[in-house]
This record gives structure tokens, sequence and C-alpha cells, in this order.
């Protein structure tokens, strides 16, 4: 999954979801389940997303909703694999960032 967001610090929760294709009630939802989403709030109490939370709602995105992990599959395989699964899950980002903008490349060839 290759999601555009541009170089920033912090992320609301409205680009997140938009660029995730998703409802910002999903994000709130696997905020609360998945200990390892831990966005910083303001004074408001609005999120504030970092890049560290993004590859962190990557890794979710791609054990839920593109391999078909339940809910507790996907807790259970990040406890479990935590670093060997998210160093794989990392590779595959890049080689897949690299593939689109070769493609992008070739298009403007």
């Amino acid at each position: 999954m290759h999601i555009e967001l541009p170089e920033k610090r912090y992320y609301g929760i409205g680009e997140v979801a938009k660029a995730f294709g998703v409802n910002t009630s999903l994000i709130r939802f696997w905020e609360k389940e998945f200990d390892i989403l831990k966005p910083k709030k303001n004074a408001k109490g609005n999120r504030k997303f970092t890049p560290e939370d993004i590859k962190n709602l990557k890794f979710i995105y791609h054990l839920v909703k593109e391999r078909g992990f339940t809910l507790e599959g996907a807790k259970t395989h990040l406890k479990e694999e935590k670093k060997k699964a998210l160093s794989n899950f990392e590779i595959v980002s890049k080689l897949e960032s690299i593939k689109n903008q070769l493609t992008k490349l070739k298009d403007n060839l």
C-alpha cells in the first residue's frame, strides 16, 4: 500500500484517514485496540500523528485489511513477531515505493 502524505512532523486524523481511505472512526478505534498507536493530543484533544504512528498504522492496515487478520490475530502477531515482521514490512514498503517511482519515470518517458 502506498499512501500520499507530505513530509511533516504531525498529521491530523482527517489527513491520515483520507490517505488510508478509511473513516476517522476506524483510526480512533485502532488507536484504542493497538498499544503501539499513541498519537499526541493537543490542548483541544485533537490527535496529532507522528511519522512513526503512520508507519505503525500502515502495518496495522496491512495486517487487517490486506492480509485479512482479525484484530486479535493482528495484536498477537504484533506482540510475538514485532521486530521481525515490522522490518520485513518496511522493506516491502520501500520496494513498493521504488516501484511506484520507477513506474512514474517510465510513464514520463
